[in-house]
């Protein structure tokens, strides 16, 4: 079957010979299943029809179109025999969601089919019908569609019953690991080195087909096929007219420089990175990927790919980026980010705190469009809409599709209305000082989903892009332990705001950033010490204390952070005056001890703990400096006299005055006093500033020493705890877009607060 498209138009050959349509998403998607189904399963047009009327006579349901209805065999269908399969088919920018499958699955019910699929290019799902089941309920998945064989033939048929579903993400971490194989054994490179120039590959691969993703030929792959015929094009119709050393650049360096190009403003490469593999490395991995279109891969495909290829390649290397998904899980869990919450990971490694925080939000997001179609459905699906003729249904169901269809825009990442859009891109920012690094995290986040815009390659110790003091609702992060920052480490040019390449960009987006602009060029000129702009500069330079007064700063007051620190960091003496220094300024509003194992996969080999706090309000905050002020008089006032007998006898003149010895005895009695003095006013704040710190000891988190699965108590203890900060109201979360929506004559009205909590009402077009 060939795909024909002409004016706007696309063949239906199901439709009948001559029969053109519309040629808008979710039909081109139809048609190329179609040409799926005819070329690669076996199926007859003459067994399979488009859009058949299908009728039901219960509640929310009635007439209207399944989008393709397969038959097993012509005659079968001649005969109005019952047919085997429903498909229901989505465009490639709608993320096919549980609610969507209602009507499919109603329609392959109400044929008594064996089969239902939705289909929407990126993924491809097949269940088993339960025909006992009510409409709503999946049956089995199935790791494949069958085929027209298996379709009549009982023995086949059941053969796939009993099959174990594949993932495909399996699959592609293989292959990334086959690839990665290629390159350490052509071109022996180390396997970080080895990754890096998968990274470049995967890049130029992501790009060209979202750039081709609207291609209805085989172009919008990126394939050996399709890389050799764009070098031949090249080379008749471009090289000749090249001068210098553009002329003789190998092709497989031109379109990297175009990838480069894409990504510039990611500053992801630098001007002079090339894919430094023999080309042919690069077409042999090319060809292993050309299975896969990157642009229609699901990201839960790609993403657990991706991540599973990055722990084997890198545990060991630089296993210190990595934190163990069971603990990233629990510490996103906790702090329950909100859709319109900023989070920051200023030490952000692979990026598993960000995407994990990013999945998050999404994942409620979803269940919220979920829960407005559901009101949709109750809102038309109602006793009126029962007693209506079938032509008024099936208006009525068009009006329903239509307003699925804008709410499934709040998904589309390509539509900057979108709540997702603004996820991926106003509320999510990283930094890491290892560059590697931060490649690593925003491919890593690409194929999760994106949202790698707001990750830089920076010193999380400085500002840069969306990243500075007082922004963050949530911080989640696993900081660096045990080096220090070197005290004589200045604030150089290449630290300048004004050279990078967001500048202009930033300028614009963030209100007063200018001053922050101007404060880096100020600490550059004055050649600052990056400790001296910390406090506990002067008491530790240990990164790990760096970092806690840092995700403090960038804290927006009333923020959540959740650390992984060293056991040291909470009990050690010497790092007492940190402590305090913190406890001014958060509460502490939980502590979770892990087991060593946990980390030691990962090269740590310190007991961890993972601690969450919560900065001050300002009602806190102001609370905190009364008590300690009004504390301070107090004590104070109690030694006063105390303290005036022996500063006089210091200042004693003449034969009253003390002897060497006696002062310095004296000395040492006034300092007593003073530290007497100090630790009265910390006691008695604590007293009146006091509040409860759970502190829970875990055994088993998931993970063991040699990174296996084991049992893991933190699901419980989450549970545990969200009910006790919910009851005890810990805090109060941002609602900047806290969506509801009206539905007036098919359009829908959503209204969101704004930072102020004001209402703001917008017309949610498609």
């Amino acid at each position: 079957m060939d795909i024909e498209l002409k004016n706007s138009k696309i063949k239906a050959p199901l439709k009948g010979d001559d029969v053109w349509l519309e040629a808008t998403p979710e039909e081109i998607v139809r048609q190329k299943f179609i040409q799926y189904l005819v070329d690669e399963l076996g199926y007859n047009f003459n067994q399979m029809a488009q859009e058949l009327k299908v009728t039901n006579s219960q509640r929310g349901t009635g007439r209207a179109s399944a989008d393709i209805v397969i038959w097993k065999t012509a005659g079968a269908k001649d005969n109005h025999e019952l047919a085997s399969i429903v498909v229901e088919c989505k465009s490639d920018n709608v993320t096919i969601q549980p609610a969507d499958y209602y009507q499919g699955l109603n329609y392959a019910t109400w044929v008594s089919a064996d089969f239902f699929i939705t289909h929407n290019s990126k993924e491809t799902r097949c269940f088993q019908v339960y025909k006992e089941k009510i409409p709503k309920n999946l049956g089995v998945e199935l790791s494949r569609i069958p085929t027209a064989e298996e379709l009549i033939d009982d023995k086949k048929r059941e053969k796939l019953f009993q099959d174990e579903k594949v993932f495909e993400k399996d699959e592609f971490a293989k292959l990334l690991h086959q690839c990665h194989n290629v390159i350490r054994n052509n071109d022996k490179l180390s396997p970080e080195a080895a990754f890096d120039e998968i990274s470049k590959i995967l890049f130029t691969k992501i790009v060209y087909e979202r750039n081709n993703q609207k291609s209805t030929s085989t172009s919008n792959i990126f394939s050996k096929e399709e890389f050799q015929r764009l070098e031949k094009d090249y080379e008749h119709n471009v090289r000749p007219y090249l001068q210098g050393d553009d002329k003789k650049t190998d092709f497989v360096q031109i379109i990297f420089r175009r990838t480069k190009e894409k990504y510039a403003k990611d500053a992801l490469f630098s001007d002079n990175d090339n894919i430094r593999i023999r080309k042919e490395s690069f077409l042999s991995i090319v060809e292993k990927l050309q299975v896969y279109n990157l642009s229609k891969t699901s990201d839960d495909v790609k993403g657990i790919a991706f991540e599973k290829f990055l722990g084997t390649t890198f545990r060991g290397e630089l296993g210190q980026f990595f934190t163990p998904r069971t603990i990233v899980e629990f510490m996103t869990e906790v702090l329950d980010p909100q859709e319109g919450e900023r989070i920051c990971d200023p030490c952000s490694g692979s990026g598993g705190f960000l995407i994990n925080a990013f999945e998050y939000v999404r994942e409620n997001i979803k269940n919220d469009i979920e829960n407005q179609k559901e009101k949709i459905k109750l809102e038309f699906f109602n006793d009126a809409y029962l007693k209506k003729s079938d032509k008024e249904k099936e208006k009525t169901e068009g009006i329903v599709d239509k307003l699925f269809k804008q709410l499934n825009e709040e998904l589309n990442l390509d539509n900057t209305k979108s709540r997702l859009y603004h996820l991926s891109h106003k509320c999510i920012f990283g930094t890491d000082a290892n560059p590697r690094m931060a490649r690593v995290s925003k491919m890593n986040m690409i194929m999760h989903g994106d949202g790698h815009g707001g990750v830089h390659h920076n010193d999380g110790l400085l500002d840069v892009n969306g990243i500075f003091e007082e922004r963050f609702d949530v911080i989640l992060t696993n900081p660096p332990f045990g080096s220090r920052v070197d005290k004589e480490l200045k604030i150089t040019n290449e630290d300048s705001l004004k050279n990078k390449p967001h500048y202009l960009d930033w300028l614009a987006m963030y209100p007063n950033y200018e001053r922050i602009i101007n404060l880096r060029e100020k600490d550059i000129a004055d050649k600052r010490k990056i400790v001296d702009k910390f406090d506990v500069g002067k008491i530790s330079t240990l990164t790990e204390i760096m970092f806690m007064e840092r995700c403090i700063r960038l804290l927006r007051k009333g923020g959540r952070l959740a650390v992984v620190l060293p056991e040291g960091v909470l009990n050690t003496s010497n790092l007492q005056k940190a402590r305090e220094y913190f406890e001014g300024r958060a509460k502490i509003i939980l502590i979770t001890s892990i087991p060593q194992d946990v980390f030691i996969a990962s090269g740590a080999t310190v007991k961890p703990s993972l601690v969450f706090l919560k900065r001050f309000t300002e009602e806190e905050e102001e609370k905190w400096k009364a008590t300690n002020l009004s504390t301070k008089m107090e004590i104070e006032n109690i030694y006063e006299d105390e303290m005036l007998i022996l500063q006089d006898k210091l200042l004693q003149k003449g034969k009253d005055a003390p002897t060497q010895e006696r002062k310095k005895k004296l000395k040492v009695q006034l300092k007593e006093l003073h530290n007497k003095i100090e630790l009265d006013i910390k006691s008695l704040v604590k007293e009146r500033f006091n509040y409860i710190i759970p502190l829970v000891e875990i055994s088993k988190a998931g993970i063991d020493s040699k990174g296996g699965r084991i049992d893991n108590e933190l699901p419980e203890l989450r549970d545990e705890y969200s009910q006790y900060r919910k009851e005890n109201n810990l805090w109060e979360t941002s609602l900047a877009n806290n969506y509801d929506y009206q539905v007036i004559e098919a359009n829908i009205f959503r209204i969101r607060n704004d930072d102020s909590g004001n209402k703001i009402e917008e017309v949610f077009y498609v």
